[in-house]
């Protein structure tokens, strides 16, 4: 039908917009049947991550405010007190300059096993607990949030969510858009009182709508954490001379984890090694700095080389990413010889700084933790009352997806953009290219799976 039809013929025009929007209903449908179980799985995890400050230092909370007699030890024999207590072929890896004298040492060693925090009594020398950071309670959070305990399969299948999650909350933003001048009610509050099918409708709609905005940023902010759409990204980075020396983030949990400084490339005598006045000087210097809590103290990267340098390095790990400074110090001296803020950074990595942090709940404090919360619990919502209304209205015998109108104006424009997502999305876009393969190669010969799937034109 011509354009000019339609104009002229407002059943016809309304008949393309029925037909428009169910088409834009059937990717809805099957985007969310699929991310649905993973956006709650990763809406739980994250709103759990995003209170990760409070959660450890209430877990940490037996190693702090310890009584003391007199004065710390020596930030050395600390670190010494740990390597001995460690596994063989240990080495330190950072040290955590403590602000308060009776908190235990905080001290990250590198062991063939993986990162191990020590905490040790400041004055007795004592090791209290020796931890795999792997297995504190955030990071077990974070690994699931990151990775579902699959790895790198995991990761992928993740970021594979993240694309299908983003076609759910578009294509229900346009199904959410008031048409034939409808009140408010049903658009910007839920009318709970119609009961039924209609409430439920009501309550999943404009749950969308007030927390779509936020979800997309998350899933966005999200990417940089990602495997192949970050690899991409640095590729893209790299052929427009944009990209950094190195980044602050991680590209999935495996290069997270990964640590340049491996104990097993360090010498086995350098598990426990005698005193280094180093570390002391440090110690002493990174503690009139006044940097932002944590501050880490690393020093020179073991084995020699054209990369290795002499100097010690201290940095702000604060949570809120666009106050960190990396400073560079002279172990003889302790001076400060080299310093990076973030407002040294490239304008790009300093606006995925922004979003991360925002990301993480850190970035304007509690508020932003809260706010994070009500997009994490708006989603469990959104895909909970989901699941309830396919339930509710699904046929026996079949999947219930919307039924297929033949539209063939509609379906183009929403797959040219779905399309434009996976171009963006390279993750989704493989997974579109192996979905139509399998529609027409496979799904077209099997009459009874199209029909339970809805993949068959109602005539």
């Amino acid at each position: 039908m011509a354009p000019s039809d339609i104009l002229q013929n407002p059943e016809a025009a309304e008949r393309q917009a029925i037909l428009a929007h169910r088409t834009v209903w059937r990717w809805h449908f099957y985007a969310g049947l699929f991310c649905i179980p993973f956006v709650i799985v990763l809406s739980l995890t994250g709103a759990a991550y995003l209170f990760k400050p409070q959660v450890e230092a209430f877990l940490d909370r037996p190693f702090d405010h310890l009584v003391m007699e007199g004065g710390p030890r020596s930030a050395q024999a600390q670190v010494d007190a740990a390597l001995a207590a460690a596994p063989e072929g240990s080495r330190l890896r950072f040290y955590e300059v403590r602000s308060r004298p009776g908190d235990a040492a905080r001290i990250t060693l590198s062991t063939p096993d993986g990162p191990l925090i020590a905490f040790v009594h400041p004055e007795a020398n004592v090791v209290l607990s020796l931890q795999r950071e792997t297995d504190r309670p955030m990071e077990v959070i974070k690994t699931i949030h990151g990775e579902l305990l699959m790895g790198e399969r995991g990761s992928l299948l993740v970021e594979l969510a993240a694309g299908w999650a983003m076609v759910m909350i578009l294509t229900g933003l346009v199904l959410w858009f008031p048409r034939g001048g409808r009140g408010p009610g049903g658009v910007l509050w839920p009318r709970l009182g119609l009961g039924g099918r209609l409430a439920w409708r009501d309550l999943h709609a404009v749950t969308g709508f007030w927390v779509s905005g936020l979800a997309l940023f998350l899933l966005l902010t999200g990417l940089p954490w990602t495997t192949v759409w970050n690899d991409a990204f640095k590729e893209v980075r790299r052929v427009t001379g944009t990209l950094a020396a190195s980044q602050e983030w991680s590209s999935g949990r495996k290069s997270e984890r990964s640590d340049p400084h491996a104990a097993h490339n360090a010498p086995a005598d350098q598990k426990i090694r005698a005193a280094n006045p180093s570390l002391d000087r440090m110690a002493e210097a990174a503690a009139g700095l006044g940097l932002p809590p944590p501050v880490l103290i690393a020093p020179p990267a073991p084995g020699g080389g054209w990369r290795s340098s002499p100097d010690w390095t201290v940095r702000s790990e604060t949570p809120n990413r666009p106050q960190r400074v990396v400073l560079t110090l002279d172990p003889a001296s302790g001076a400060v010889t080299g310093r990076e803020d973030f407002g040294d950074k490239h304008p790009i990595d300093q606006a995925i700084g922004y979003g991360i942090a925002a990301h993480e709940g850190q970035l304007f404090g509690l508020a932003n933790q809260l706010l994070g919360l009500f997009a994490a619990s708006g989603l469990v919502l959104l895909s909970v009352s989901g699941i309830i209304m396919w339930r509710r209205r699904g046929p026996l015998g079949v999947l219930g997806a919307p039924e297929r109108l033949a539209n063939r104006n509609a379906a183009r424009a929403v797959g040219v953009a779905i399309l434009a997502l996976g171009v963006f999305m390279p993750v989704l876009g493989v997974s579109l290219v192996v979905v139509g393969l399998v529609e027409f190669l496979v799904l077209r010969r099997l009459p009874r799976a199209r029909t339970w799937l809805g993949l068959d034109p109602v005539r």
